[in-house]
């Protein structure tokens, strides 16, 4: 798999990633599979305070990498922990989205020229 590839499997704009980075195709393999070291979606985890950190950390890095999907899943968990006192009915949805694509994003980052 491509990393043009790997971006519509994950149903984002790889173009306009590329055009971020300048149209370094290299670059932008080469920070997609940095996102593979980055520790914010285990973070989502801890406590309220430490999550929504994780989450809104995660949800900026989706955003400059242009993982469309794991950015707006990202996005609606930041904004139900941000006050601190989320609607804990919710979060077991919205953690399973964002682990969704969480593991839709890493295994299409993992399939890149295997």
């Amino acid at each position: 798999m491509t990393i043009e590839q790997c971006y519509n499997a994950i149903e984002s704009n790889y173009e306009e990633v590329l055009g971020r980075f300048a149209g370094n195709k290299m670059l932008v393999e080469k920070f997609a599979r940095k996102f593979l070291d980055d520790p914010s979606y285990q973070l989502l985890k801890q406590d309220y305070e430490e999550a929504f950190r994780a989450a809104h950390t995660l949800k900026g890095v989706c955003a400059n990498l242009g993982f469309t999907q794991l950015f707006k899943v990202s996005s609606d968990i930041t904004e139900e922990l941000r006050n601190g006192n989320p609607d804990v009915s919710r979060l077991p949805e919205l953690l399973g989205k964002v682990a969704a694509e969480y593991k839709k994003t890493v295994d299409a980052i993992n399939s890149v020229n295997e």
